[in-house]
């Protein structure tokens, strides 16, 4: 067997080899080297890797912070990217981070002002940037003509957060694909700021907090028991708002008057949300979700312990 150029020959695979083979050439001489400690950390890191992890360090745009890079475009079509949303926007001024920024979905449905030679855009992050650097991000074809002139293909810009963007409505809730009693898992539309948590209960028992996954839903694996439910939310600057009825009826989006930020004077006679808000009616919901809204002193926003 002769190794390809710049491969090390101890893993290079013979013609008809597969994984389970090679795994166990490694395991092999592994255990002859480095013993198993070292097998454990190094076999720890490979499953990581190919699993798609999370840089570490990861975080979404917050704050003021500003930051320089530079932007390429492209087409989503119907699609709502990595986030799973139903759709794009309405507007089609969309987004797409690079893993670290992207963070695991933390970035989805959170906003960024990105000024480039022509102007700025406000988009939504929707996606993630598989060939995106920590300082290049992916601009909708219409967000990239706002800010450059497509003939150029790629284009410097800086861009930063939008805290507390004006929404048009309240909290958006959707059902996973599957979800039941005993499987919880939703998507949350509408909330402007990055989120940090989000928890689900029951018409029993209390909140039990749901894990966030990288295809921007919130799962509770062995479920919160039958519904309606009341879903607590909280985003990264520490603004909490919670829906009630809330209904096990997938692949439908249930809207709620809940908001983290303050709605936008066409959604609301009133900029800042009241402790207690009015339940609405939609015509694809017989009973619409309901809502309370409160404000967290002294959240910051959303970091990795030791970045």
């Amino acid at each position: 067997m002769t190794a390809a150029p710049g491969t090390d020959p101890e893993n290079a695979t013979p013609a008809g080899d597969n994984g389970t083979t090679r795994l166990s050439r490694r395991v092999r001489h592994w255990l002859a080297g480095a013993g198993v400690a070292a097998l454990a950390a190094v076999l720890g890191v490979t499953l990581a890797v190919r699993g798609g992890a999370t840089p570490a360090c990861a975080a979404p745009p917050t704050g003021t912070t500003v930051h320089k890079g530079t932007a390429s475009f492209y087409e989503a079509g119907r699609s709502g990217g990595t986030c799973s949303f139903p759709s794009p926007p309405a507007d089609r001024l969309y987004v797409a981070l690079g893993s670290s920024q992207y963070a695991g979905a933390a970035a989805c449905g959170s906003y960024l002002d990105v000024s480039g030679p022509k102007g700025t855009v406000r988009v939504m992050v929707m996606d993630q940037c598989g060939g995106c650097g920590t300082s290049k991000i992916d601009l909708s074809d219409e967000a990239f003509a706002r800010i450059a002139d497509r003939a150029q293909g790629i284009a410097p810009v800086t861009y930063r957060a939008v805290v507390n963007p004006p929404l048009d409505g309240g909290l958006t809730f959707r059902m996973k694909g599957g979800a039941s009693k005993y499987w919880f898992a939703v998507q949350v539309g509408n909330h402007g700021n990055p989120l940090r948590s989000v928890e689900a209960k029951g018409s029993s028992g209390g909140f039990r907090k749901a894990a966030r996954q990288v295809d921007n839903y919130w799962t509770v694996e062995d479920g919160v028991g039958p519904g309606p439910y009341s879903i607590r939310v909280t985003d990264v600057y520490g603004h909490q708002a919670t829906a009630t009825a809330i209904r096990m009826v997938t692949k439908q989006v249930q809207r709620s008057t809940a908001s983290l930020v303050s709605p936008t004077p066409s959604s609301s006679p009133s900029a800042t949300p009241s402790p207690t808000v009015a339940p609405s009616t939609t015509p694809a919901e017989s009973a619409a979700p309901t809502a309370t809204v409160e404000a967290l002193a002294g959240a910051g926003p959303l970091g990795a312990p030791g970045c």
